[in-house]
């Protein structure tokens, strides 16, 4: 077992991505205590555990790995970080939108939010997918049967630390060839993630933003099935670009910070323009004022508006 400090700059609120954890938890895969997220992970041929912990006594996070990652740990650090955003400025993104008379309110409102990301990329991906015009509750649902059904069994060896971990997320090659027509998805739906799972198992799409976010939304978009919505929230939630921005979504369109009618996606687009090169964070920002929303309107009883962005 091996353990290193990933530091910080605060604020950084563990709350916040315990929040983000607990919505989207994958048992099995995943495992979440108050004060430590752990999860099954693939590197390369290699297989094992990682665990991460806030500490109390500094500004920094204990990353734990199993022994099976131990020549993986450089890739696994700038993961891990990317992660959880480890390396923002909190500092420089508040002063960006100080002057926003939208954004800047909420940025002080509630200092140092951060961008939660994935661990691995094509995970989210197939999230996302899941997830289009569907809740976050329906869309783990969901996701929970793929990996019950098609993740690959494994025996942990360190229990006292990743406990409950039994599985690992299915491969693309066996989610491309697998029946999933009783999975509980459109078969439309369900083409889109096919046709993603056999691109990147066959080496047509490749998933990184080297060449920019941007060239990866034109290749996310070049599959039937996948738009702009889509191929913009896994830059954001797969890659944690930081300028990513998925203008359709429904939680930043019916943010009460618009008022009662919202704004049209195309409003909320040349908003946006603004927000650059920053607008995930303001992402941020507008789904957390539309999740305080529906927590007040679920404590007032009245009918909260769905949790949204998978």
């Amino acid at each position: 077992m091996i353990a290193i400090y990933l530091p910080y700059v605060a604020p950084w609120s563990w709350p916040q991505f315990h929040q983000h954890f607990a919505l989207r938890l994958l048992p099995g895969l995943e495992a979440l205590e108050p004060e430590r997220y752990s999860r099954t992970v693939r590197v390369g041929d290699d297989v094992g555990w990682i665990s991460v912990q806030p500490l109390a006594t500094q500004p920094a996070l204990e990353l734990t790995l199993s022994d099976s990652l131990a020549e993986h740990t450089v890739a696994l650090v700038m993961r891990v970080r990317k992660m959880f955003d480890l390396d923002a400025d909190p500092t420089v993104i508040a002063r960006h939108f100080a002057a926003d008379p939208h954004i800047g309110p909420l940025v002080a409102a509630t200092p140092g939010l951060r961008l939660p990301s994935a661990f691995d990329p094509f995970e989210q991906a197939v999230r996302a997918i899941v997830g289009q015009q569907v809740s976050v509750k329906a869309a783990v649902t969901i996701t929970r049967r793929l990996v019950e059904r098609l993740g690959e069994p494994w025996l942990c060896l360190s229990a006292s630390r990743t406990d409950g971990l039994t599985k690992l997320f299915p491969r693309p090659e066996t989610l491309a060839s697998a029946a999933l027509d009783s999975i509980g998805m459109p078969g439309k739906r369900v083409a889109a993630l096919q046709r993603l799972s056999a691109a990147v198992a066959n080496g047509a799409l490749e998933l990184h933003t080297d060449d920019g976010s941007d060239a990866l939304v034109r290749r996310l978009c070049e599959i039937p099935g996948i738009g702009p919505w889509t191929a913009e929230y896994i830059a954001l939630r797969g890659f944690g670009e930081a300028d990513a921005f998925p203008a359709a979504d429904l939680g930043l369109l019916k943010a009460p910070l618009w008022g009662r009618n919202g704004l049209t996606t195309r409003e909320l687009l040349a908003r946006s323009h603004t927000w650059s090169p920053w607008r995930a964070y303001a992402a941020v920002y507008i789904w957390d004022n539309y999740g305080i929303s529906s927590l007040q309107a679920k404590a007032g009883k009245s009918s909260p508006a769905p949790a949204v962005g998978p």
